[in-house]
């Protein structure tokens, strides 16, 4: 999209006042490919002057090392993409750049929902891609916690009300505990990995405690239905067959407490059955063997050793000492932006 120098101007405008910078940054025109590296890597401070020498602060455009969590910018879902509306503000420019590749790029074909694009009253919208969860064309997952708040989930109900004059949608709302830096989003304790199957954090889905499950039913344009349900699975169950993998394993709390809090529970799926996660969290890979799922290392996979499609359920098992320091895991790090119909 940089090469089209209108729509780069009009990026490095908004980029320019969304983030306040007090001088614009020293932007390199002439190479968009530099000019892209920027843009995520961030441009330091020209030492120049006294005042700028004197300054603290390293960079005049802050690099996005969040970038890698390629999911909670931008969620393709029905025949949009929803850009993110990012709960910290450093974050901002990501959604920004993944507004404008869907909205400018030659290669993809979509229309953007954005909370931004509201002239106001958005100050309380909160909204990010680990916390939305598709669980089939007409049933969304939704956390509710510090990343998204509920005023993004009326947001999204909102945006979502003209499919439903087609068909009825359902939004399931999952709240999150608040009290560790782990449970940020839904998908670090719930996702799913088959049809019929999913990889939860039981103390947070399954066992009694204070975390609300909502349903809300969206038909013919208007919300229709609010109610309280007993947990997420029984929320589920009411649509379709759902069972429940242990992150961690059954057996030990203190082992899915650990496993958990290094995305235990995330994992992307490739497609039903087939999946990709930490081959650190080992209590999480056992249980899911024991569902059925072969263990394949990533290695093997890019070996040859070892082909997918011979399977007809796997977990890939990637190292992740230093990615899951970053506080996610596969899932976080994907955004498929087109699905099969199952």
């Amino acid at each position: 999209i940089l090469n089209k120098d209108d729509v780069k101007e009009k990026l490095l405008n908004d980029i320019f006042y969304s983030e306040k910078l007090s001088t614009k940054p020293n932007f390199n025109l002439s190479n968009n490919k530099i000019l892209a590296q920027q843009l995520i890597e961030g441009i330091g401070y020209e030492k120049n002057s006294l005042t700028s020498f004197l300054n603290k602060d390293r960079f005049n455009l802050t690099p996005l090392p969040n970038f890698f969590f390629m999911r909670d910018a931008s969620m393709a879902v029905l025949d949009n993409v929803l850009i993110g509306k990012m709960a910290n503000k450093v974050r901002d420019r990501e959604a920004l750049i993944m507004k404008y590749i869907f909205n400018y790029s030659n290669e993809i074909t979509t229309k953007t929902i954005s909370a931004t694009n509201l002239e106001n009253n958005f100050s309380e919208i909160s909204i990010e891609g680990g916390d939305f969860l598709v669980a089939s064309e007409n049933i969304f997952v939704i956390g509710m916690g510090s990343r998204t708040t509920s005023q993004g989930i009326d947001f999204i109900a909102k945006s979502f009300k003209k499919y439903s004059l087609e068909k009825d949608l359902t939004i399931i709302i999952q709240e999150l505990p608040k009290n560790r830096e782990s449970f940020i989003h839904l998908d670090m304790i719930f996702t799913f990995v088959d049809k019929n199957q999913a990889v939860i954090y039981e103390p947070a889905i399954l066992k009694n405690n204070n975390l609300k499950t909502i349903k809300m039913t969206i038909s013919s344009g208007k919300i229709k239905n609010i109610s309280f349900e007993q947990n997420l699975m029984v929320a589920l169950k009411s649509f379709f067959d759902i069972e429940p993998i242990y992150c961690g394993g059954k057996k030990d709390v203190w082992h899915q407490e650990r496993e958990q809090w290094h995305s235990g529970a995330n994992f992307f799926a490739l497609e039903p059955g087939k999946i990709i996660g930490y081959g650190r969290n080992v209590h999480t890979i056992e249980e899911l063997n024991n569902n059925g799922f072969e263990v394949l290392t990533a290695q093997d996979i890019i070996d040859n050793k070892k082909q997918i499609d011979d399977y007809k359920k796997c977990v890939i098992t990637i190292n992740g000492a230093e990615l899951s320091r970053g506080g996610g895991g596969c899932r976080c790090m994907t955004m498929p932006i087109r699905r099969k119909s199952l």
